[in-house]
């Protein structure tokens, strides 16, 4: 009985150290490179999470997806930061295309300001820069409820957008009314609603850190971040297989996007900020593409595109990204983030972004790219 007992304890043992070994983030994590290494070493210091998606494509056209993960847990709150904004643009577009009377072009203004914006305007800086103005115009349009529902609709359960970003009073319930102007003059009005109270989140680590500034002064408790926006990782890179893989979800679980809606989201989702008229010393290649080139000024090459969104505040830094080099015929998506706050203390604006998150993520993403580059070369042999 002991030999079977002992023989059964090798066979696990060898069943999961081939699983490790075949497993890229796995792989990835085990790196020599330092920048990985660091963060690798003390994961739950840094409340690492990834998700790593190998993407195979069959001669029928079939798409296959395969997942792997890292330390991902739905229950473990991470501040999403800007990442809401992909939620919040797709939506958006969304009920545009449900609209007959205007359209990515059409003109409008939020509470009768004289400021008028486009859709389209509106889109290209959510994805160049991150502008949080502008997606708080697609809140206004929608409102919190709208979106929580339209998500859960989609299968997308275990998300709460809750407030607006960088906005004065930005969790009010009462969203500003839009007003859309058609060629033709006429003025169609979006009326404001009035949504549900926040109710705050009861998840592992909503509590973080030592303490926080607050109007200048020090609190020594733990910052709560119990009525902030909740994006787990898991919906994140699920809301991005939606949009680039549409065709692996059924149409209840799809955004219901017109061709000409989506075409556009997809190019604005990899479009850089020299290529959306914005000052490329200012606003870098990398500015808003953390894996592979969020640690460095440098060009991205041609043949690199990447489709994604990011997310910094907080100490938190977040991307989640589709990666395609055209050239070489690589393609995988990969969503991660990490906590970089070495005094435990909030909204002091000292955060090793540049010191140790952007370098991970840099660092991270071209290794997952080695990986997919080396993989192909085999195959090709």
């Amino acid at each position: 009985m002991y030999r079977f007992f002992l023989l059964f304890c090798l066979l696990c043992l060898f069943s999961n150290c081939k699983s490790a070994k075949n497993n890229p983030v796995q792989q990835v994590l085990r790196s020599e490179n330092n920048a990985i290494r660091k963060v690798a070493a003390q994961s739950e210091f840094y409340e690492l999470q990834i998700i790593y998606t190998d993407i195979k494509r069959k001669k029928n056209g079939e798409v296959v997806l395969k997942d792997y993960k890292y330390n991902v847990e739905a229950s473990n709150y991470f501040y999403p930061a800007s990442t809401v904004k992909l939620p919040i643009a797709v939506l958006a577009l969304e009920k545009l295309s449900r609209m007959e009377d205007a359209d990515v072009n059409t003109v409008f203004t939020i509470n009768s300001d004289k400021s008028k914006f486009t859709f389209s305007d509106d889109l290209r800086k959510i994805f160049a820069v991150s502008s949080n103005e502008a997606s708080n115009d697609f809140y206004e349009l929608m409102g919190r409820d709208y979106i929580n529902q339209e998500l859960n609709n989609k299968g997308l359960k275990e998300v709460r957008i809750a407030h607006r970003l960088s906005a004065p009073n930005s969790g009010a319930a009462q969203t500003k009314e839009i007003s859309f102007y058609k060629k033709d003059g006429q003025e169609i009005t979006i009326p404001s609603v009035i949504d549900s109270k926040i109710l705050p989140l009861k998840l592992n680590k909503i509590l973080k850190g030592e303490g926080y500034y607050e109007n200048g002064k020090l609190i020594n408790s733990p910052m709560d971040f119990s009525t902030k926006n909740y994006l787990p990782l898991e919906t994140l890179h699920g809301i991005m297989k939606r949009i680039v893989f549409p065709d692996n979800f059924s149409s209840k679980e799809r955004f219901d996007l017109s061709p000409e809606n989506r075409k556009l989201l997809l190019y604005d989702m990899q479009n850089l900020p020299r290529d959306a008229g914005y000052d490329p010393k200012e606003y870098y290649d990398g500015y808003c593409k953390f894996f592979m080139f969020g640690d460095t000024k440098e060009s991205i090459p041609a043949n690199i595109k990447i489709y994604n969104k990011v997310g910094d505040a907080y100490g938190t830094l977040v991307d989640c990204a589709y990666i395609v080099d055209e050239v070489n015929g690589i393609e995988f998506m990969i969503s991660a983030t990490l906590l970089v706050n070495e005094d435990q203390i909030f909204n002091d604006d000292t955060y090793e972004y540049d010191q140790i998150g952007l370098p991970f993520l840099g660092q991270l993403g071209r290794a997952f790219y080695d990986l997919n580059l080396k993989e192909k070369k085999r195959n090709n042999l």
